[in-house]
Formats: structure tokens, C-alpha cells, sequence
């Protein structure tokens, strides 16, 4: 398990694939790559990179359209998997361990499909593997879960919509389950003030990409062989925990942990049990 010590978070820049991007990474070793999901950036993951950073060297960038990364299209899943490839480039690595959540986890799976010698190791968050995901959408119950999905296709809307009352409804879904407290005011805070200034725009990007351009599993399926590690909030509110039942049969090297309570937004919600589990994964990979 790595230790508590904290690491100081640098901020670095890189043109990649067109862009340019924004990422932070503390600590040396092997390098551990999080991809953060909607509506979020860097910071959804800070409370894993400080303890992670004792024994790894962790990379966190904003992904495209987020934060302080450019907004530029085409945000299909293609142009996304290559952002993250340019990336490991940028800082001299040809492979990672990656974590990804939410929408960052969408674009781990394709990459653990689509180029599996980028990933030394996959850990996904509150995101079914792709086959299951589109399986899925065809129960109603599901549907009306992500009806969210073809709202944000439509035009300036949902951005309109969103930004309402100092984008209260957005703070409120992405901290419903953190208990009040002064560090739950400052987080919240950084996020109304990167949304203020930043817009989401380039995220909202990423669902309107879908429209007639959905990510594009091959057939037959690729069988996942990168070891992998899912971690579920039971009480996720978007996707239902029946979404990954199955992942079993498309990923040779599987392991699977639900936390009971917990919600979409998983790493900051059960902070140290994702840390821990986590800290065990990269363990097992690296030590084998």
C-alpha cells in the first residue's frame, strides 16, 4: 500500500494531436494515467493522485474540451483515443496503467480494444464495457436512466440549461453524496469557477459527437487480455449496476468490486475504499 506522503502537483502543457493540453502529474515509477469523465477535469481525481503518487508517476490531463484544455473538434472516440496516445508520446511513454471514469473510462475501454499495448493495466469507474453499455439501451429502464444522452445532442440548450443559478443543479448531482464541510466548499467551488470560465461546451461536445457516429466496436469483439479492475457505486444514479453484468466475457483478467451506498462519482464519494482498491490492483500488476 503506498504510503500517506502527499506530493506537490506540477501543471504542465503539451500540443498533442492538434491540441493543446492541459495535465497535472507528481511522483516517479511506472506511470499511471487517470482520464476523468463529464462534467469534470483533472481535479475529479484528487483525491487518488496525492497517495498514489508515493510509488507511481501519476498523469492527469484535462481532456479534451475541458478545463484549460483546447476546445477544438472533432471529439469522436477516434480523435479521443489519440489524444490520450499523443499523450503518453508527449511525456516519453509508449504505455500506462490506465484508471477512467465515466466518459474517460468509455475511451479506456476502446483503447484497451483498439490498442492494447498502450495499457500495462485498466481500472474503470462507474462506466460498463461498450458491448454491454449499447445492450443496455435497449431496456427501457436504461433509456429513461440516460435520457441525458440525446438532450445534451441538442444545440446550445443544455448549456443554457445547466449554467442556471450559478450551475446549481450541476454542483448538487455531482456532490450528492459528499457530506457538507469546508473541503466540500472549496471543491465545489473550483468547479463553478472552472465551469464559469471555461463553459462546458467541450464536454457537452463529446455527447453530440454521437449523433450518427457512435464508437465503433469491431466484430467479432475484441477479448480484453490487459488486466482489469472495475470498481461500482451500486447507487449510481445514470447507469444501472445490470450494466456489468457479463464484462467477464469480453475481459479475460477480470476482477470486479462493488461498494454498496455509493454513487456515480465513485472516487470522490468512497475516496479511501477506491485508493485502496486501487493501490491493490497496481500492486498485483507490478509485482507479477
Amino acid at each position: 500500500m503506498p504510503s500517506e506522503e502527499t506530493f506537490e502537483l506540477q501543471h504542465r502543457y503539451v500540443h498533442v494531436n492538434g491540441i493543446r493540453m492541459h495535465y497535472v502529474e507528481a511522483g516517479k515509477g511506472e506511470p499511471v494515467l487517470f482520464l476523468h469523465g463529464f462534467p469534470e477535469c483533472w481535479y475529479s481525481w484528487r483525491k487518488q493522485l496525492p497517495m498514489l503518487a508515493s510509488n507511481y508517476h501519476v498523469i492527469a490531463p484535462d481532456l479534451r474540451g475541458y478545463n484549460e484544455t483546447e476546445k477544438f473538434p472533432p471529439y469522436d472516440t477516434d480523435t479521443l483515443q489519440v489524444d490520450v496516445l499523443c499523450l503518453l508520446e508527449a511525456i516519453g511513454e509508449n504505455s500506462a496503467h490506465i484508471v477512467g471514469h465515466d466518459w474517460g473510462g468509455a475511451i479506456a475501454w476502446q483503447l484497451a480494444m483498439n490498442h492494447p499495448s498502450a495499457l500495462r493495466s485498466l481500472a474503470i469507474l462507474n462506466i460498463p464495457h461498450p458491448a454491454l453499455f449499447l445492450k443496455g439501451l435497449r431496456s427501457t429502464a436504461q433509456l429513461r436512466r440516460s435520457w441525458y444522452i440525446a438532450f445534451f445532442q441538442l444545440p446550445w440548450l443544455p448549456e443554457q440549461l445547466l449554467a442556471l443559478n450559478g450551475y446549481r443543479k450541476l454542483i448538487r448531482a455531482l456532490f450528492r453524496g459528499i457530506p457538507p464541510g469546508e473541503q466540500r466548499e472549496k471543491d465545489m467551488a473550483f468547479y463553478r469557477q472552472s465551469w464559469q470560465k471555461y463553459g462546458l461546451t467541450g464536454g457537452i461536445n463529446w455527447y453530440r459527437a454521437l449523433r450518427g457516429n457512435r464508437p465503433r466496436i469491431h466484430e467479432p469483439i475484441p477479448i480484453i487480455t490487459t488486466p482489469t479492475t472495475m470498481i461500482w457505486g451500486e447507487e449510481d444514479f445514470a447507469l444501472g449496476k445490470e450494466l456489468t453484468l457479463g464484462t467477464d466475457r469480453f475481459v479475460r483478467d477480470f476482477q470486479m468490486h462493488y461498494l454498496s451506498g455509493v454513487g456515480h462519482f465513485v472516487q470522490q464519494e468512497a475516496s479511501e475504499q477506491v485508493n485502496t482498491l486501487l493501490a491493490g490492483h497496481l500492486e498485483s500488476v507490478t509485482n507479477d
